[in-house]
């Protein structure tokens, strides 16, 4: 998932409430965040989230703030506050770890937020949109 068209990025950035076009979208910011930069020399990846928590507060607000991006479609979808209030909960320490200056971005790099909500967006839209489901390859 780490390139595409012209198209698939329209599909993402378009605001549609479409199960499918949001998969896409979250599916998309969770690799950004937290895989998208290979570390050389390694089989590890790390994302955004990482690199804008050596910013001291500045970068792990920032990275909280991409970060809500996953409940605000969460909203869209209809998901209940409970999983949602769960989502903030991940967001609000991974944002909590990451004002520690440059120590933060150590324990943020093994709790990876984002993915923990994609996964929580993931089970909702299995359960209640089946048809959204896609195989990865």
């Amino acid at each position: 998932m780490a390139g595409g068209t012209s198209e698939d990025l329209y599909t993402m950035a378009s605001s549609s409430h479409d199960p499918a076009a949001i998969r896409k979208r979250i599916e998309w910011m969770e690799h950004l965040l937290e895989r998208s930069i290979k570390i050389p020399g390694t089989n590890k990846a790390v994302g955004l989230d990482v690199v804008l928590d050596l910013i001291p507060i500045g970068g792990s607000t920032l990275a909280a703030a991409l970060g809500s991006y996953l409940i605000w479609e969460a909203r869209n979808l209809g998901m209940s506050k409970t999983q949602m209030a769960r989502m903030a909960g991940n967001v609000g320490f991974d944002w909590a770890l990451g004002m520690i200056p440059w120590i933060g971005a150590v324990p943020d790099f093994f709790f990876r937020s984002n993915s923990r909500n994609l996964k929580i967006i993931k089970r909702h839209l299995d359960k209640h949109h089946p048809s959204s489901v896609t195989l990865d390859g």
